[in-house]
C-alpha cells in the first residue's frame, strides 16, 4: 500500500513539474522569438545606415586629403620657392628677406585648407621659415624624413605631432626641377585634428558615431580618437564587427581608401542601437516572469490541497527508513487516508516495542558475555591466605618476599575487585596495575627481565576496560623471554593514533625471538576463531589475544565495524609488537555500544 502510495505522489508532482515547464518553455520561445525578430529588424537597419555613413565619411575624407595634398605641391614646385631653395644647395647664402618672403607661400596654402602652420627646411634640416634656428631632426623623427626622401616628392602622413597633440603632421620632399628633380629641402604642415572631425558634419544623418581614421598598417595612426587610441592596433587587425574599447561595447565599420591607402574605421555604440529595443526586452522579462510566477503558485496551491496529506504520510515513512519510528499524528478529510494513518501508526507502535525487547536481549547477553571473559582472565586467590602468608614472613625477617606477598595482594585485589565496581579504570590504575605484575614478574626473571612504560600523565584520565593490557604484557613475557639466556626489553607505549586524532594508541612489544610467518598466521586465525565465540584456552593457542580481541569488539563496536582491533607485527629474531587503539572519552565508547547494539 506504501509503494502505490507513493509512486501515486511521484506520478503527481512529475505530472505538476512537467506541465509548468511545458508552460514556462512556451513563454520563453515566444519572448525569444519576438525579440530577436525585432532585433534582427533593428541591427539591419543600423548596419545600412553605418555602411552609407562609412561611404560619405570616406568621401569626405579623401578630399580633405587630395586638398592638402594638391595645396602642398603648388607650394614646393612655385617658382620662388624652387630658385631659393636651389640657391641654398649651391651654397649661397639665404637672406632674411628672402626667408620673409616664403610667409606668401605659407599663407596661400592656410587659406585653402585646415593647415595651421606651414615649416620649410634645407637638406641640412636647418630651418628657413619660420625664422628660428629650430632643426627638423629635432621636430620629427629621422625614420620620416628617411620615408620622405624614399617617396621623392610624395606627401608622407606622420600623424600626430606629440609636441603639440591637437594637431597632425605631414611632410614631403622639395623637389628641385633644375637639378634633375633632387632633393633641395623639405616642406612640413601640421592641420588641425578638427579639420577631420566628421561628427559634426554628418549630423544631418540622425547618428552619432565616434570616429577614428588610420593609415595603414606601416604608416600607422594618422588622427585617431583620444579615447580608443591604445586600442588602435587591436582594431586594425580584428575581423570582428563587434568590439570592446574602455569597457565599451561598439559596432565597428572599416572602410578602405582607394587613393589614400587609408582605412577609415567608424565606431559606432551598441546602446545606440539596442536602445530601441530595450523597452520591449524588459516588457518581455517582466511579463513573463510575472506570468510564471503566478502559474506556478497557483499550481503549486492547486497541487498542495491534494497531496499535502499523502506528503505528511510519506515524511513519516522516511524517517523510518532512517530507524525513527515517528507515528503520522496528521488528520486528513479523507477517509482512506485515516485509515492509512491508523494503520501505519498501530504498525509503528508494534515495532517500536520490538525494537525495544531486541534491544534489552542484546543489552543482557553483551554483559553476560563481558563477564563471562572477564572471568577467565581474574584470578581468584585468597585474601586471608596470603595475609597469612605474609604475616608468617615478617616473622622469618623475609621482607623481600613479604614485598613480594603484598604486591601480590595488590594485584588480587585489583583483579577480582568488588562486584558492584565499575568493569571500567582509568589508564594511569591500569598502568600501576601492569607496573606491579612487571615487579613481581621480577622475582622469577630476575636481570633477564627489562621493562619500560612510555605514558604521558595526561593519559591517565582516560577510561579504558580494566585488565585490557596485563594479557597482552604476560603474553610478551612468556614468549619473548622464556628460553631467552641475554636480557628481555617489554616496552609499553601509550601515545595519540595515527589513524584517528581522537584515538590512544597502546602498543606492548619485546625484543624476543619473534614469529615465523606460518606462526603468525595460526595465531590470527585463533583471533579470529576467539572473535566469534569461546576463546580457546591453553599455552601457546591465543587465549590471551583472542580474550583482548573480543573484548576490544564488545566495548568498542564501532572500532570493531572497520575492522580495527589488535594489530600484530613480527619478525624473526627480533622481536613482536601488538597494538590497538581506543578513543580518549569513554562517553564516545558507551554510546557507540549502544548504538550497535541497536543497529544488531
Amino acid at each position: 500500500m506504501w509503494q502505490k502510495v507513493a509512486n501515486w505522489n511521484t506520478l503527481r508532482n512529475q505530472m505538476l513539474a512537467g506541465f509548468v515547464s511545458v508552460m514556462i518553455i512556451v513563454l520563453i520561445c515566444a519572448g525569444i522569438i519576438t525579440f530577436n525578430s525585432v532585433s534582427t529588424l533593428l541591427n539591419t537597419k543600423a548596419e545600412t545606415q553605418m555602411k552609407q555613413i562609412a561611404s560619405q565619411a570616406n568621401g569626405r575624407l579623401e578630399a580633405i586629403i587630395t586638398q592638402i595634398d594638391t595645396l602642398t605641391l603648388q607650394a614646393v614646385n612655385d617658382a620662388y620657392l624652387q630658385q631659393l631653395f636651389l640657391s641654398n644647395v649651391l651654397g649661397k647664402e639665404v637672406s632674411f628677406s628672402e626667408r620673409q618672403a616664403l610667409m606668401k607661400i605659407a599663407n596661400h596654402i592656410q587659406a585653402y585648407s585646415g593647415v595651421s602652420n606651414v615649416e620649410l627646411y634645407t637638406t641640412g634640416f636647418v630651418r628657413l621659415f619660420p625664422l628660428d634656428d629650430q632643426r627638423l631632426s629635432d621636430r620629427v623623427d629621422h625614420n620620416w624624413i628617411e620615408q620622405a626622401d624614399k617617396e621623392k616628392g610624395k606627401l608622407v602622413w606622420i600623424g600626430n605631432d606629440p609636441k603639440e597633440p591637437g594637431t597632425v603632421l605631414a611632410i614631403r620632399r622639395i623637389n628641385l626641377i633644375d637639378r634633375w628633380f633632387s632633393n633641395g629641402g623639405y616642406l612640413l604642415v601640421r592641420i588641425n585634428r578638427s579639420y577631420f572631425d566628421f561628427q559634426s558634419q554628418l549630423a544631418d544623418t540622425g547618428s552619432h558615431p565616434e570616429l577614428l581614421v588610420l593609415a595603414d598598417s606601416s604608416a600607422g595612426p594618422i588622427v585617431t580618437d583620444g579615447e580608443v587610441t591604445e586600442d588602435i592596433s587591436e582594431l586594425m587587425q580584428t575581423s570582428s564587427q563587434t568590439v570592446t574599447v574602455k569597457q565599451k561595447r561598439y559596432i565597428l565599420v572599416k572602410q578602405l581608401s582607394e587613393e589614400t591607402g587609408w582605412t577609415l574605421m567608424i565606431l559606432y555604440p551598441v546602446s545606440d542601437i539596442t536602445d530601441g529595443i530595450s523597452v520591449l526586452r524588459w516588457a518581455i522579462i517582466v511579463s513573463g516572469a510575472i506570468g510564471s510566477v503566478l502559474f506556478i503558485i497557483l499550481s503549486f496551491l492547486l497541487s498542495m490541497m491534494i497531496t499535502r496529506p499523502i506528503l505528511r504520510l510519506m515524511r513519516a515513512m522516511r524517517n523510518t527508513r532512517q530507524g525513527v519510528l515517528t507515528p503520522n499524528l496528521t488528520k486528513s478529510y479523507t477517509t482512506e487516508l485515516n485509515d492509512l494513518n491508523m494503520t501505519y501508526n498501530q504498525m509503528v507502535d508494534n515495532i517500536n516495542g520490538l525494537i525495544k525487547l531486541v534491544y534489552e536481549k542484546e543489552v543482557i547477553q553483551s554483559r553476560t558475555e563481558l563477564q563471562a571473559l572477564q572471568a577467565q582472565i581474574d584470578p581468584h586467590f585468597l585474601y586471608n591466605t596470603l595475609e597469612a602468608l605474609y604475616w608468617s614472613l615478617q616473622e622469618k625477617d623475609e621482607e623481600e618476599l613479604a614485598d613480594l606477598v603484598v604486591a601480590m595482594s595488590d594485584l588480587f585485589r585489583y583483579v577480582i575487585g568488588s562486584p558492584n565496581k565499575d568493569e571500567w579504570v582509568t589508564m594511569g590504575e591500569e598502568l600501576e596495575h601492569i607496573k606491579r605484575y612487571l615487579s613481581i614478574m621480577s622475582v622469577r626473571f630476575g636481570s633477564r627481565l627489562v621493562w619500560e612504560i612510555d605514558a604521558d600523565d595526561r593519559y591517565n584520565h582516560v577510561h579504558i576496560p580494566k585488565l585490557l593490557i596485563q594479557p597482552l604484557v604476560e603474553n610478551a613475557i612468556l614468549h619473548g623471554l622464556e628460553g631467552k639466556t641475554d636480557p628481555g626489553l617489554i616496552t609499553i607505549r601509550v601515545e595519540p593514533s595515527p589513524v584517528e586524532t581522537a584515538e590512544l594508541r597502546i602498543t606492548v612489544s619485546d625484543d624476543g625471538p619473534g614469529m615465523s610467518e606460518a606462526a603468525l598466521q595460526a595465531i590470527l586465525g585463533a583471533m579470529e576463531r576467539g572473535g566469534g565465540g569461546t576463546p580457546s584456552s591453553g599455552k601457546g593457542k591465543g587465549m590471551a589475544i583472542s580474550n583482548v580481541q573480543r573484548r576490544i569488539q564488545l566495548y568498542y563496536p564501532a572500532l570493531s565495524k572497520g575492522s580495527r582491533g589488535l594489530s600484530i607485527q613480527s619478525v624473526p629474531r627480533q622481536g613482536t609488537s601488538i597494538s590497538f587503539d581506543i578513543p580518549i572519552h569513554k562517553e564516545e565508547n558507551d554510546e557507540s555500544a549502544k548504538q550497535n547494539n541497536f543497529d544488531r
